[in-house]
């Protein structure tokens, strides 16, 4: 489930180093190549977002 509306969606802009997967909270990344967020877990916290150096998580409006 990536891209679903509330959520966040990583681009191509992701270089896999995996700061967002330990950052977030609710374990709402998937560790899969590319990086997917599950948006039934996601709750739109903003920590991946922030942390992510290549600024490749975007959010896709509700």
């Amino acid at each position: 489930m990536t891209g679903t509306a509330g959520s966040y969606l990583v681009t191509d802009a992701c270089t896999a180093c995996g700061a967002c997967l330990l950052t977030c909270p609710e374990h709402a990344i998937v560790p899969s190549l590319p990086l997917q967020v599950r948006a039934d877990r996601c709750t739109r916290c903003g920590e991946c977002v922030e942390i992510c150096p290549a600024d490749a998580l975007v959010e896709v409006p509700a």
